[in-house]
């Protein structure tokens, strides 16, 4: 290298490192490219086209003091860290080796918590903030690499009545608002929204709220609810109300014979069943609660109509009887014709609702049962299972329907995929996007689940509707469903014991001796009820409307069939630990 060579080298180093020395003063990007409109004092919402060609850290979208903080910060942190190993090196790694575990494990716990605190942002940004982005990029003249959270301000609970969506626009205004509200509408998954539009000035935004939202809540007590209640066909129960107000029911004559609940915990599942089951009730229909949990639907214990199985092996043998009773039904629609069922859709008996609770557990239980009970010869598959599928195959004309709650509707829970394509309507609430993608995929895309106590989604013929369900309490629910139709009879009348065998069929053992139907007190019953003392029977018959009526006396004593005390002392309700 000459003379003249080496000032020239020496001056444009100089060049460089003054150059380099102004951007770290103004907290930009070290290699002079201009990436964002950021500045020293207002932080960037735009990516400069011409400049980038590649994603942008979101650093670079910081104003200039930020940046300029931060880079004092660390170098203040590493000359501290210099100055204390000169000095006082021994110090420095004691303080190392004792602190450097804890430090590194208080990092771990801090990132976890990070991250778990973080989880539902994360998911909006992927699921719902990127995708608007990637479809407005091109709409609205910017760049593909712009940072979404600068320009798309969408909250967490953007799907909540009173939340507000902000997207700030382009000054130019080189963009047409109807294709940008149809393309929120369709990203977001939102109906009945309204748009705001601020185009002046430099501050231009759009604000995005609901409109003609459901109510907050819905009860008996509002103005109007119970005349609407009552104005409700038989078939058809009122489920909530949507946007505007619009009622929103399900025809089980016309529109789906059984509906399918998914929610997961909370949810409140059984609020929807007992709102639907009482209107059923009130309008003569019989009721059939297959609960496992024992304790879903008290309010329904001793109402007329109501047949009421808790335990796993009553549930087992209910099922047989409905299925049962669907084939003589079969049989007896196929012999009326469909023009007098047309007219008497009730010739083939009353309407038979059945409440299906916890199908995941309940499906399991039956089939633990079916295998302690099977015997040599008899089919793998439970018989209770079985007629399950055939009720669902049966069709509206049999009147007997199937009202189905399940946390994970998976294909394998309900007995198989096609078992699931009987539910044409589907209530989903508080779901995940994997339960919306499996039950609905045909309504995309899936709207934002919300918080909201008794908010739902509604799906029929391929449509979802957000509903406010109607909320009906248990002493509601109890008073409606006794205060229609008089005179139910019991669905234990319906679901009688099938016929003693004839000769040239396979015997079937009997449940109850002869004695036993002649009537038992309830002394010599206690000894066959384990578990029971005869206090308990005592209190029970003057307490518990669920207790069996006596058949007779004998002198001064009740009779009672062995095989209902049975029953009742298997079903009766017990506290749950």
């Amino acid at each position: 290298m000459t003379r003249s060579q080496s000032p020239r080298g020496l001056d444009e180093a100089l060049d460089n490192l003054t150059m380099a020395a102004g951007r770290f003063l103004a907290g930009q990007d070290l290699d002079g490219v201009e990436r964002t409109d950021a500045t020293f004092w207002r932080p960037g919402t735009r990516v400069r086209t011409k400049n980038v060609d590649a994603p942008v850290r979101r650093a670079s979208f910081r104003a200039g003091w930020q940046r300029l903080a931060i880079r004092i910060g660390v170098l203040a942190a590493a000359a501290g860290s210099g100055y204390t190993y000169l000095q006082h090196p021994a110090e420095l790694a004691q303080t190392l080796t004792y602190g450097g575990p804890a430090a590194a494990l208080a990092t771990a716990a801090g990132g976890i918590t990070y991250r778990m605190k973080t989880r539902e942002r994360r998911e909006l940004m992927r699921e719902w903030v990127e995708p608007l982005h990637q479809a407005l990029a091109t709409p609205l003249g910017i760049s593909e690499y712009t940072d979404p959270r600068t320009y798309l301000h969408v909250p967490a609970d953007f799907t909540d009545d009173d939340a507000e969506i902000r997207i700030d626009l382009p000054v130019n205004l080189r963009f047409r608002r109807e294709e940008i509200a149809e393309l929120v509408l369709q990203k977001l998954a939102l109906e009945n929204a309204s748009f705001s539009w601020r185009l002046a000035g430099r501050d231009t935004h759009v604000i995005i709220k609901k409109k003609h939202r459901p109510p907050s809540s819905l009860n008996l007590a509002d103005p109007g609810v119970r005349d609407l209640l009552a104005s409700m066909p038989e078939s058809a129960p009122l489920i909530g109300l949507g946007a505007g107000g619009k009622t929103v029911s399900v025809d089980l004559d016309h529109d789906s014979p059984h509906v399918l609940i998914s929610a997961g915990t909370g949810g409140g599942k059984s609020t929807i069943l007992r709102t639907i089951a009482s209107q059923f009730l009130h309008n003569g229909a019989q009721a059939h609660i297959l609960d496992f949990k024992r304790i879903s639907h008290t309010w329904a214990r001793g109402i007329p109509g109501v047949n009421y199985c808790r335990d796993i092996a009553d549930i087992h043998d209910a099922l047989l009887q409905l299925g049962a009773e669907g084939r003589r039904r079969i049989r007896l629609a196929e012999e009326l014709g469909d023009d007098v069922l047309a007219e008497e859709p009730e010739r083939v008996g009353p309407r038979n609702v059945i409440l299906l609770e916890e199908i995941n557990a309940t499906m399991a239980q039956l089939k633990r049962h079916w295998e302690k009970i099977r015997e040599s010869g008899d089919p793998k598959t439970s018989p209770a299972i079985d007629a399950l599928a055939e009720i669902l195959f049966m069709g509206r004309q049999v009147r007997l329907h199937v009202l189905l709650v399940a946390q994970s509707a998976t294909a394998r829970a309900l007995g198989g995929p096609e078992m699931r394509e009987n539910f044409s309507t589907r209530i989903l609430v508080r779901y995940t996007l994997n339960a919306w993608k499996m039950l609905v995929p045909e309504v995309h895309p899936a709207p934002k689940p919300t918080r909201h106590p008794g908010r739902v989604q509604v799906v029929l013929g391929g449509t979802a509707r957000e509903t406010q369900v109607l909320n009906l309490s248990e002493a509601e629910a109890r008073a409606w469903a006794m205060a229609g139709a008089p005179g139910n009879e019991s669905p234990l009348t319906l679901l009688k014991p099938p016929a003693p065998p004839t000769p040239d069929t396979a015997s079937v053992p009997e449940r109850i001796q002869p004695d036993q139907e002649q009537g038992v007190g309830l002394r010599a019953a206690q000894k066959e009820l384990p578990g029971t003392t005869l206090a308990a029977l005592r209190w029970a018959r003057a307490n518990d409307p669920d207790f069996p009526t006596h058949i007779g006396k004998q002198g001064r004593e009740h009779l009672y069939r062995l095989e209902d005390l049975q029953r009742w002392s298997r079903n009766r309700p017990r506290a749950t630990g």
